[in-house]
């Protein structure tokens, strides 16, 4: 599926999640790099909602973010 909303409203809800979730980006990405290996975006965006009670919103950012750092890591 991937993201369905601009890029100013993922960069709001990157923003906000260190102070909705508790936990800063950097440790959102560590929980992904230590969960499932899910291929599929959807899939990862269903494991941190029901996993870690996130709204769909927050999740589909921080893998959205995830995504994008390791695309930007493997292009450096």
């Amino acid at each position: 599926m991937g993201l369905s909303h601009s890029e100013e409203t993922h960069q709001r809800l990157v923003e906000r999640v260190p102070r909705c979730t508790g936990r800063e980006m950097t440790e959102w990405f560590q929980l992904m790099n230590d969960g499932p290996s899910f291929l599929r975006f959807d899939d990862r965006v269903r494991w941190l909602s029901s996993e870690y009670a996130l709204a769909h919103g927050h999740a589909t950012a921080i893998v959205h973010e995830y995504d994008l750092v390791r695309a930007h890591r493997r292009m450096s």
